[in-house]
């Protein structure tokens, strides 16, 4: 089993830039591939983010790509998720989450294919 613990999140305006972080302890980190989700007021979770256990593959929601980036750091067990050019849309808790893949390049876009979650770092962005 994996804790994870969410940190970054904040008030920023439009275009700004956030880094959130998601720290694990428990089971071996490297062993999980790991996605970021999130979830605004009056809407369901959503996918944003998502990479492998490798860290070689890397899957974006269209709305973000090309303003995020997916990345790990096994020897600090985190995984990131870096965030340029935001948007008053992009207002939501951001939650990461892990899960066991089958293979080390796989990743998981589905709410349900994640077995651990964190608690959430809020993200609010102002016009």
């Amino acid at each position: 089993q994996v804790q994870l613990v969410e940190s970054g999140g904040g008030l920023v305006q439009a275009g700004d830039s956030l880094r959130l972080a998601c720290a694990a302890s428990g089971r071996t980190f490297s062993t999980y591939a790991m996605g970021w989700f999130r979830q605004a007021p009056g809407k369901e979770r959503e996918f944003v983010a998502a990479i492998s256990r490798s860290g070689g593959n890397t899957f974006y929601e269209n709305s973000v790509e090309g303003r995020c980036t997916i990345s790990r750091d096994d020897a600090k067990s985190t995984v990131y998720l870096q965030m340029n050019s935001l948007k008053p849309e992009d207002t939501a808790l951001y939650y990461c989450a892990a899960t066991t893949p089958h293979y080390m390049d796989s990743y998981y876009l589905g709410i349900y294919e994640y077995h651990y979650w964190g608690q959430g770092t809020q993200v609010t962005v102002s016009s």
